[in-house]
């Protein structure tokens, strides 16, 4: 089952990837790693499928699933609409929430540390900037 769904998870980030808008050169620049973290999804679900004995129908993960591909593919969207920021705000404190974290204080971290962690890494050490968002990008209000 882990294998299926790390698959179609792959499957539904590597699509909303493509979504993604070239950068302002017209290169793939933020497009690479999102869909270089999808296709490894898909490799390693293919690989899990392949070591065990092959798909177990457990349907109690199914919820969790569904919704990982669902927030997978909406924070794709949302990136590029309200900007890298809001978007991570937003999509990880859901992220530990499908996968059972209830606390207020740790999910109010990971609204804050995750956009801040991942800003820092990607747009200040390794020049990997996210297009802005179309309708709003709070990168846009800080920068000034």
């Amino acid at each position: 089952m882990v294998g299926l769904a790390l698959i179609l998870i792959g499957i539904g980030a590597t699509i909303t990837s493509l979504g993604i808008s070239l950068d302002q050169y017209g290169r793939w620049g933020a497009r690479l790693f999102p869909l270089a973290g999808s296709l490894a999804l898909i490799v390693l679900g293919m690989l899990e499928l392949r070591r065990s004995e092959g798909p177990r129908l457990d349907r109690k993960h199914w919820p969790a699933v569904a919704g990982l591909l669902f927030l997978s593919m909406a924070y794709v969207w949302a990136i590029s609409v309200v900007g890298y920021l809001i978007a991570t705000a937003l999509a990880a404190p859901l992220a530990l929430w499908i996968f059972g974290v209830r606390s207020v204080i740790g999910l109010s971290a990971a609204a804050v540390l995750c956009p801040g962690v991942y800003h820092l890494v990607f747009f200040e050490l390794l020049g990997v900037f996210p297009p802005l968002g179309r309708w709003f990008d709070l990168l846009d209000v800080i920068a000034r």
